[in-house]
């Protein structure tokens, strides 16, 4: 299992969102804490780092997998048309 960081963005995007959007999103993020690679997930272009999309409803999450520090950094939350 990997180490889960939130960016200041996805934090800020998670507390002032409603609770029943904010449960369904962290319940995405802890499937991904355990298999960061689900059959959904899609990869982002234009980023140098490598960076994944999953999709919750009309939101995404798009985040990063470190295998050598075992992180899982949440970069952004927010709505599709917003996010990229």
């Amino acid at each position: 299992m990997l180490d889960i960081k939130y960016s200041n963005q996805a934090l800020k995007f998670l507390e002032k969102t409603e609770k029943i959007l904010q449960q369904r999103l962290i319940k995405k993020i802890e499937k991904l804490h355990v298999e960061p690679f689900l059959h959904e997930v899609t990869t982002v272009g234009g980023y140098k780092e490598k960076i994944y999309r999953v999709r919750v409803g009309s939101y995404r999450i798009l985040y990063e997998v470190d295998h050598k520090l075992n992180i899982l950094g949440i970069v952004k939350i927010d709505k599709r048309s917003r996010v990229y």
